[in-house]
């Protein structure tokens, strides 16, 4: 495949589990290794786990584009700052319609870039047609241009299907894949394995290269790619004070954070200092606050409460007002202890006096709007966004404990102690533009009153 001209699409399905997952990290395979395209991945939505097997194929920051919790504006321009590439990958997040203003058909009319569908054949016949015109006909500002079938059987089998689309439908058939093991990627109770456990060898990306370079018609998937806006250079820094050292955890039981965030963090005048509370016994010096997001804390809680001097340390910076924010994970971490499914408990940094453990099924998933309702790392009355998606649970915070958040759907949420807060929220600081701001001048004054007020 020869060097063409920046181009870009949206990868949709018609539902979740589908394949368009293993089919958008085979097709940037291909791109990457046979053609030699430099390829960007987004995300729709906000998931944590598909934007780290993204940059495991490109070598790229793959970015999260959430209109729900960021708004037009910010995704148009996030999506404009980082698509200096040669091809665009969009993946998008369940079925192409569902989600409303967060969905993926909004993402693709944001950005005007065609729509490539995913569609599961293993069980289909000639009414994958019926599917396939249903998806193309139900927006006319959707424009989904191209098809690619997934899990086929033989090639009779992919024959049946394209014959049948090509009659009824306008969207063009660019392949189908055969069912094969490579193309199969082992989940858990957050999704599928992150980048650091190795799901996604090079070898294996190679076999899903050659098996997408043998099926997939990569020139007309080039063609049917919609064109690419003028990349735009980074934003001006204007804050000229001395930069603020946050401490982020960043390691295999932290790991999910936008990376949206830790730049609004940099623009915001903040020089991030990344630990592992894994592997470091020690803080890094001259910490004016810590970020402690989520992640996989009950899958390492043994190694966490083998690391006693980190918890300790943890503990007292707390106690002596260090400003410290934690989400979901993060906040399990800073919890008196953690309970795994299997019934173990294992001590954390005992900041909040409760127990954190873990349950069979999912607790709580969706957006959240958040109030403030103490003035803390964020002024009182200021409005966040954020999303929650978590399978544990805390006993009741006692009430001497204050609340940090009034959600949406009536409940409190976020939990401080001192000058710590956390709680199971996600935060996308975009979702208020001051938040980023307010979070870095907070630990710049040590935890004092700040001046500034969010919008």
């Amino acid at each position: 495949m020869s060097k063409k001209s920046r181009r870009g699409l949206v990868l949709a399905a018609p539902a979740s589990d589908s394949g368009k997952t293993l089919v958008s990290l085979g097709l940037g395979a291909a791109l990457v290794g046979r053609g030699g395209q430099s390829v960007q991945y987004f995300k729709c939505g906000p998931d944590f786990i598909d934007p780290s097997l993204h940059r495991l194929v490109s070598g790229r920051v793959s970015r999260n584009l959430d209109l729900r919790m960021c708004g037009t504006s910010f995704v148009r321009d996030s999506f404009a700052r980082h698509c200096d590439a040669d091809f665009v990958i969009v993946e998008g997040v369940m079925g192409l319609f569902d989600g409303g203003e967060a969905s993926t058909a909004a993402l693709a009319r944001t950005l005007d870039l065609p729509v490539v569908l995913v569609v599961d054949g293993a069980a289909c016949g000639e009414s994958i047609a019926a599917l396939v015109h249903g998806f193309a006909t139900f927006d006319p500002c959707v424009n989904v241009s191209g098809v690619i079938f997934n899990r086929l059987g033989s090639e009779g089998h992919y024959r049946l299907l394209k014959e049948s689309v090509e009659a009824h439908c306008r969207a063009e058939v660019l392949g189908g894949i055969p069912r094969h093991d490579e193309f199969v990627v082992a989940g858990r109770h957050l999704g599928l394995h992150m980048e650091h456990d190795g799901p996604l060898s090079p070898e294996r990306l190679g076999v899903m290269a050659d098996i997408i370079g043998a099926h997939i018609n990569l020139d007309r998937l080039h063609a049917l790619a919609g064109p690419l806006p003028q990349p735009l250079g980074a934003p001006v820094e204007t804050r000229t004070a001395p930069p603020v050292r946050i401490g982020v955890a960043r390691d295999a039981a932290f790991c999910f954070y936008y990376e949206d965030n830790l730049d609004l963090l940099r623009a915001a005048g903040s020089e991030l200092i990344f630990f592992s509370p894994l592997a470091d016994e020690q803080l890094p010096p001259d910490l004016a606050g810590i970020y402690l997001g989520g992640g996989y804390p009950e899958l390492y809680a043994a190694d966490l409460a083998a690391n006693r001097p980190l918890r300790e340390i943890v503990r007292s910076r707390a106690a002596a007002g260090l400003p410290i924010y934690g989400e979901c994970g993060g906040f399990m971490y800073l919890c008196e202890s953690l309970v795994t499914a299997e019934g173990e408990e294992y001590p954390m940094a005992g900041i909040f006096p409760v127990q954190a453990r873990m349950k069979k099924r999912l607790v709580r998933l969706g957006y959240r709007k958040a109030t403030v309702t103490k003035n803390t790392l964020w002024p009182a009355d200021a409005t966040l966004a954020g999303h929650e998606f978590h399978y544990s649970e805390i006993d009741a915070m006692p009430d001497w404990v204050e609340r940090a958040y009034k959600l949406d759907d009536g409940r409190m949420e976020g939990y401080c102690c001192k000058n710590t807060l956390a709680g199971y929220l996600h935060l996308h600081f975009e979702g208020n533009p001051g938040a980023a701001a307010h979070f870095v001048d907070f630990c710049r004054t040590g935890g004092r009153a700040v001046g500034e007020r969010l919008s």
